[in-house]
């Protein structure tokens, strides 16, 4: 669901942001440049650090430390050093100028590589560092799998090819997880499908009348702005928004994605009815605790459908959200769910029904680092969160045409996860041979 400010977002591009810097080089190419001592001095101390003997204080500074202070610094290292061992040593430093360049930090299962800024005055501290891409050394899918398994709560995953055909990885990859914005898939494939049919258009303009909360923007456009169905799919899939999310099961009707649903072999349908809009999940997480244990006790289709009718959701705000959250997990049990499974059949179905535009938007933000995206077509992308709820899910076409699938579920009722965790899984399996 991608609530904000509550959740932290999802490092989807599956890279490790350390600093926002806007100093920083980004993917800049390499110069033909020696290495300044500056450089190679905090190069050295990138490595002290994740090995933990220096402190972030006297490394970093002042605004990288504004951004990500000592304790979220530690935090992020103890996630790299238990998913890629110890940090050994400098890989490579190559120049991008006098004070930043692209360097490679050689971990015990994997090379990390990035970008590094350091202030230009003296003592040259940094600014701005980057670690965007890991390839694993020595890895396995044993590994991979003892990993998963280690994670608290109950995963599910699928790796393979979109037919079925022996996966690369499956876990629990019948069981029912809750997905969060992942759900949104469905919206998206019951509008395509309506497109392709003749019914709707992607040009088709609307007056915005829903709104929802954040994650997005379009909670903050003018009600009654004219936006078109294409618009709305895409700032659904691409940066999640809610209230386009809202406004096109509006448009469509709940009747219609439930339908949608179904006929593409959701193997739980009791788990998908009624189909919840985002401003009704808020409501029932983030308003009073009666109605949401009346609603989670309720066991008749119908008689849900008349409780989520008779919300208040206007009453219900940010904070009244986020202070529900403050405690970690609420009511997974209400939410959007799926299979890994359900999610392969889905595509699938999107195969046979769904114009084809559906598949671009999906592609808007892959959320994949450069060297992915070099090993495949096509990358389409949806993922979704909350307290103790997190899925990520990838279409990918290889360079033969033929389509795979990744998705990744991992549920907590217990706990938050520890997102970044199950991001850099996600990594090394998408490295792992097919």
């Amino acid at each position: 669901m991608h609530y904000a400010p509550m959740l932290r977002k999802l490092a989807l591009a599956l890279s490790l942001l350390l600093v926002p810097s806007s100093i920083m080089a980004q993917d800049a190419p390499a110069r033909e440049t020696a290495v300044s001592e500056p450089l190679k001095t905090r190069a050295q101390d990138v490595v002290a650090l994740l090995k933990e003997e220096k402190a972030p204080e006297d490394v970093f500074g002042p605004q990288f430390l504004a951004s990500v202070p000592p304790a979220q610094f530690n935090a992020v290292t103890q996630q790299l050093t238990s998913q890629f061992g110890a940090a050994i040593g400098v890989e490579n430093i190559e120049p991008t100028g006098e004070f930043t360049a692209n360097i490679a930090i050689r971990f015990e299962k994997a090379i990390g590589q990035g970008t590094l800024a350091l202030s230009a005055t003296e003592p040259h501290k940094i600014e701005g560092l980057l670690l965007r891409q890991f390839d694993a050394i020595d890895d396995s899918l044993a590994k991979i799998e003892a990993d998963l398994a280690a994670l608290p709560g109950e995963v599910g995953v699928y790796y393979g090819p979109i037919s079925g055909d022996a996966p690369v990885l499956s876990i629990n990859p019948e069981r029912q997880f809750a997905i969060g914005s992942t759900f949104k898939l469905y919206v998206l494939a019951a509008l395509a499908e309506d497109v392709a049919a003749g019914k709707r258009s992607w040009n088709e303009v609307i007056p915005l009348s829903q709104r929802s909360l954040p994650s997005g923007m379009m909670q903050d456009w003018p009600q009654g702005a004219p936006v078109t169905l294409q618009t709305l799919a895409s700032m659904m899939i691409s940066i999640s928004d809610n209230t386009a999310t809202d406004e096109l099961i509006n448009a469509l009707g709940r009747e219609r994605i439930a339908k949608l649903v179904a006929e593409s072999g959701h193997s739980d349908l009791s788990k998908a009815n009624p189909f919840l809009t985002t401003r009704e999940l808020f409501t029932l997480k983030g308003g009073a605790p009666a109605v949401l244990e009346a609603y989670r006790t309720e066991t008749d289709a119908q008689r849900k459908l008349q409780m989520l009718s008779e919300l208040d959701s206007a009453s219900v705000s940010a904070n009244d959200v986020n202070s529900a959250f403050a405690g970690g997990p609420v009511a997974l049990d209400v939410e959007w769910f799926a299979s890994a499974n359900d999610l392969r059949k889905l595509f699938l179905h999107m195969n046979e029904v769904a114009d084809d535009n559906a598949f671009a938007i999906m592609g808007i933000n892959p959320s994949v680092q450069s060297s992915v995206r070099a090993d495949w077509a096509y990358i389409g992308y949806k993922g979704g969160s909350e307290p103790g709820v997190l899925n990520l899910t990838w279409l990918l076409t290889d360079q033969s045409g033929n389509q795979h699938i990744l998705v990744l579920s991992w549920n907590n009722p217990d706990a938050a996860l520890d997102n970044t965790a199950l991001e850099l899984i996600a990594q090394r399996i998408l490295a792992l041979p097919r």
